[in-house]
């Protein structure tokens, strides 16, 4: 049955993300830290599963009800992450695409975070997306398909945010030594750099930064982009 998956899939770009992939009827496996939040996305999910859409994906026919499927799991706890991303597949089958939307996002200047804080933060922004991938992408690679998606952002290092701007170059950094290792098989592996504030109805409205997400899992490989810059777009 495949599908996708979402780590990070909280309200926000993962709750979009995972909407806008149930549109096309693919099944959506959900994986945050908090039950309550999943339960609350899992909803928002589901009801997106029913309405018409143009773009269905082999996954489903659009308009069908879709599947979806919640794991709680903290991405900074390796064993817990791995089990997570097990169970969704025994669940529905090695992902179509997964997408890794974890992050510390918080204000932080030059020796304003303890050495502590920078290695929370390098958990949640990088080693759980490496984590993720580590655990999903030989699967994909040895079936020959397969997409995965990091959310990226600060584009350009940031002195008010510095563990989210090193996080962020690192996060490409892994994207760049993914696409070496597993590209050649087939799998599409990129990042999408959201540069701004996400909020719904403004220039960073979460259902237009899904888009890019739906786009670059459908793109063919000689076309396939590697880093998307979102710096906003105006509604209407």
């Amino acid at each position: 049955m495949a599908g996708a998956v979402v780590v990070g899939a909280g309200p926000g770009i993962g709750q979009a993300v995972a909407r806008r992939f149930a549109r096309a009827g693919m099944p959506v496996a959900l994986i945050a830290r908090s039950q309550a939040s999943l339960s609350g996305v899992a909803e928002a999910v589901r009801s997106a599963g029913t309405a018409p859409d143009d773009g269905a994906d082999a996954g489903g026919s659009a308009g069908d009800s879709t599947e979806v499927a919640s794991f709680p799991a903290d991405v900074t706890d390796e064993d817990g992450l791995r089990a997570a991303l097990d169970a969704a597949a025994d669940r529905f089958g090695v992902p179509d695409v997964a997408v890794y939307n974890a992050a510390v996002v918080r204000p932080d200047r030059i020796g304003g975070l303890s050495a502590r804080g920078h290695l929370d933060a390098w958990a949640v922004n990088v080693v759980g997306a490496h984590t993720t991938a580590a655990r999903v992408l030989p699967a994909m690679a040895e079936r020959g398909t397969g997409t995965f998606l990091i959310t990226s952002g600060m584009p350009h290092p940031k002195p008010d945010y510095v563990s989210l701007s090193l996080g962020k170059s690192g996060v490409r950094t892994l994207v760049s030594l993914l696409d070496q290792e597993y590209g050649p098989t087939g799998v599409h592996v990129a990042a999408v750099t959201v540069d701004g504030p996400v909020a719904p109805g403004t220039e960073f409205d979460p259902d237009d930064i899904a888009e890019q997400y739906w786009r670059l899992h459908r793109q063919p490989r000689h076309a396939w982009e590697h880093d998307v810059l979102f710096g906003g777009q105006r509604n209407g």
